[in-house]
This record gives structure tokens, sequence and C-alpha cells, in this order.
């Protein structure tokens, strides 16, 4: 999924450095969207599946399948896809990634569509999981989101600026509708979000869920309701073999479609 964040007061005992080892554990579920929809916090009884992000350093981690894994080198500005259940590696270099991301711009200026939205808070304030939160809304193009901030939440200053600290390139190549985590004025525990029909076609976030056991590809052909919710954070050291490509993995050889075209092969003279 395209997965977002004032300062926040915290006791000395609970603040850590920006720069340790951080991973969030999300629990996710996928549903029909209710007819009415609200902003209350949403209760569920569909099959969750996990979701997480590893942050060592300048590098990131998500897993947001059993069968998905991508890995983002803020040193280098690669991005790196498991395809874990065929060992496949594809590659996206930081040449390419900034010609996804110059398209994307080109396309939306070219569609002279509306500005960015804004994250807006509702004034509403709720428990989640125990957490105060504060409530934020946020309308796209073909969804609607609802955050959950929890500005008292343990070591939430710190988490946040984690998630911060990576490199704006890669939010801006995986997912150019959503808020990003530069976005949120404290630490989102909770998301909602609702897509429309139209959106689920183009959403890099909702196409995994597609292929998730359980899921039934009627859910698809009306508006989805997308949740996550934080249910561990920890900074526990990451080994370093957790940002680096299986030895057993092999890398497929894939068109550049963003490479210069190839001359034309040469014309044979007429006899």
């Amino acid at each position: 999924m395209r997965i977002t964040f004032c300062s926040l007061a915290l006791g000395i005992f609970f603040v850590v450095s920006a720069r340790a080892d951080l991973t969030i554990a999300y629990s996710t579920t996928v549903q029909p969207a209710s007819k009415q929809q609200t902003t209350e916090a949403p209760e569920t009884t569909q099959a969750a599946t996990n979701m997480t992000i590893k942050i060592k350093g300048d590098k990131m981690r998500i897993d947001a399948s059993p069968k998905m894994t991508t890995i983002f080198d803020g040193t280098t500005g690669e991005v790196i896809n498991l395809i874990r259940d065929q060992k496949t590696v594809i590659r996206i270099s930081p040449e390419k990634m900034k010609a996804v991301t110059d398209m994307l711009e080109r396309f939306k200026s070219d569609k002279a569509g509306p500005e960015k939205p804004v994250l807006k808070p509702t004034g509403q304030k709720e428990v989640v999981n125990g957490y105060e939160t504060e409530q934020y809304t946020y309308d796209g193009p073909n969804f609607k989101a609802t955050y959950w901030v929890a500005p008292n939440y343990p070591n939430g200053a710190a988490i946040l600026a984690q998630l911060q600290s990576v490199k704006s390139e890669f939010w801006d190549a995986a997912n150019t509708k959503m808020p990003d985590f530069r976005d949120f004025p404290g630490l989102p525990i909770r998301m909602r979000i609702i897509l429309t029909k139209e959106d689920q076609q183009t959403t890099p976030s909702v196409t995994p869920a597609k292929k998730r056991p359980g899921h039934s590809e009627q859910l698809f052909g009306h508006a989805t309701e997308i949740t996550s919710t934080i249910t561990s954070v920890n900074e526990n050291p990451i080994s370093d073999s957790e940002f680096t490509v299986p030895a057993d993995y092999k890398e497929p050889k894939l068109p550049d479609i963003f490479g210069k075209p190839s001359a034309a092969p040469p014309v044979s003279p007429s006899p």
C-alpha cells in the first residue's frame, strides 16, 4: 500500500536516537466500504494481514505481503523489489526512479488537475488501542482517508523523525496520491482509506491485496475500505542481511522503457 506526519513533548526516558534501528508492524484489513461512511474508528471482524516497515540507517525495508518485499537504499537511491515466492529481484536505479517521478509530474501538469490535497483536522479525539488520538482527513481524487494521530505515543517523536528521514524520492515515485510521513503533525497509528472502483485499477498499494488468499475478486468491483493499525514498534537491532538480496535470487533482464531509443537497423540497398 501507498502509506504519513508538530513536535511532540516526551520524557527523557522515552527519547531515542533518530538513527536507531526501527521496526513497525501493521495489521491491515481489506473489505467492501460500508454504505454509511463515518469518521469513527473502524471495528472490523475481517481477517487481517500483516505488514512491516524496517529502517536501519539510510535503508528501509517494507514487507507488504509474504510474497513481496521492497528495499530502499537512501545512500544510492536504488529501489529493490524482491518477489519472494519466485526468488526474483527487480532493481530500479536512481536514474529510473527520477525518470518515473518526472514522467508522473509531466502527466499531472498535462491534466492540470487541482492542487495536492492537504490533511485537515476534524477536531475529534478518540482512544485507539489505548492511546489518545487526534483525527485528520485527506480527500484524494478518487479516495477519502482518515488518520488517527497519537501525540503521546511512546517514542512517537523519534519514530516519526525516523520515518520522515527516508528520502523524498522514494515516496514521490512509490505513491503520488497519498500523503507520506513528511506530511503528518504526529505519528498516525491508524488509517482508513476508502477507494473508489476507478482508483483501485491504478493505486499500487491495493494491487497486492488482489492476490491475497481469502479476498474475493468481487471485493474490487465496488468501493473498498482499507484499514491499517500499528500493532507494535521496537528498536531492536536489525541485521544488515535484511537489506541485501539473497544469493539464490535471480534478476531477469527487463526492457529499458526509459532508455534512449535504439538506432534503426540499416536498410539494404535496392537491387
